[in-house]
């Protein structure tokens, strides 16, 4: 559930298109003699030194990604019960991919899937198979990540979504949110999962909240993704890494309690400081921070790109480079091994790397 505020650019068809292929990697060229793991070559250490404490300027989200067991039964279950259109499916495997996903030895099998104008991104690892989902897993636990998909009809999409028989995370079904909190007013959502456990969520937007677009005329039943929600420790250290370091904007928050926000989360007595960050385009990222109960489980150790519980949120840079050096230099964690990795030059992007936010959500940063 987020806080809403207007979009400073509503995403583009045309945007979603052209990333289609940003994570076709291919082997990686060799360096330019001198150069550091994660440079391109042509690009002098100096450069990306002097720019070690400037912002990335992150250009736009892309899409989001997650690992499921089944690629046919996930693709199944959001195009038949979400209303998602298949875009690609394509195999993954060699020494980028690899060094990219860190996963030595990964081949994987990749759909994409549309929902409006916005990108999913569906990763069955068929070597080497990583681990299940945790037990027990709660919306407060610091591994918890989801999309928010915009239903232009509650009624209806509870429907559907019982219909197909979803595990539902908020038992007593959709929750409207309550008039004493102005920044959710009138908002009503419902969170349930994936054939994988993976959470998600439905939400409405009451007329005036929201994106202008999620209140257009048409037929269509579910119409996009407009965030992804993380779960964060502290607040103000996820903002000093997306807001500081990377650049996106603050676009609104609030304070979110009471019995409502219970039934929604399935989680007695929380509390939650919520703050939405957008990019110029693509869906927001919402963080939620529980202060309370503060009991939830922390990032899982030694989580790996095949594991079921991974997701990641894939971020368009205007040099990854400069990007790697200026994560780096504050500390971040680098997945991908040895930092960039150069992808096929058919492919709309040039470089990407994945890294860890300080809760160990994964960006993977793609330069077109």
């Amino acid at each position: 559930m987020r806080a809403p505020a207007p979009r400073p650019v509503g995403p583009r068809r045309a945007l979603a298109t052209a990333l289609l292929l940003l994570a076709v990697a291919a082997p990686a060229p060799g360096r330019a003699q001198g150069a550091a793991p994660w440079q391109g070559p042509g690009v002098a250490p100096q450069a990306a030194a002097a720019e070690r404490s400037a912002p990335v300027r992150v250009e736009a989200v892309a899409g989001v990604g997650l690992t499921v067991s089944d690629l046919a039964r996930s693709v199944d279950f959001y195009t038949r019960v979400l209303d998602f259109e298949r875009v690609t499916e394509l195999e993954r495997a060699g020494p980028a991919f690899e060094r990219l996903v860190g996963v030595p030895g990964a081949r994987a099998r990749v759909a994409r899937l549309r929902l409006g104008d916005e990108l999913l991104e569906l990763t069955e690892y068929v070597r080497p198979r990583g681990r299940p989902a945790p037990v027990g897993a709660r919306s407060n636990d610091r591994g918890f990540q989801h999309v928010a998909v915009i239903v232009r009809d509650m009624e209806g999409a509870f429907a559907r979504l019982r219909r197909f028989g979803v595990r539902a995370t908020s038992a007593a079904g959709p929750e409207r949110l309550p008039d004493w909190n102005p920044a959710v007013r009138g908002i009503r959502a419902f969170y349930f999962r994936d054939p994988d456990g993976h959470p998600l969520e439905i939400l409405q937007f009451p007329p005036g909240k929201g994106s202008a677009r999620w209140h257009r005329p048409g037929d269509r039943l579910f119409l996009g993704i407009d965030h992804t929600a993380i779960v964060v420790r502290h607040t103000e250290r996820s903002l000093a890494f997306y807001r500081d370091a990377l650049g996106f904007a603050v676009a609104g928050g609030s304070e979110n309690y009471g019995p409502e926000q219970e039934r929604l989360s399935g989680v007695p007595g929380a509390h939650l400081r919520i703050t939405t960050l957008r990019a110029s385009a693509g869906p927001g990222i919402e963080f939620l921070e529980y202060l309370a109960p503060r009991d939830g489980r922390p990032f899982p150790a030694g989580e790996r790109a095949n594991d079921l519980i991974h997701w990641h949120t894939r971020i368009v840079v205007p040099s990854a480079v400069l990007a790697a050096a200026r994560l780096r230099a504050g500390g971040a964690a680098l997945v991908s091994d040895g930092g960039v990795v150069r992808l096929d030059p058919s492919s709309d992007a040039r470089l990407a790397l994945r890294v860890r936010d300080p809760d160990g959500h994964v960006l993977e940063l793609l330069q077109p």
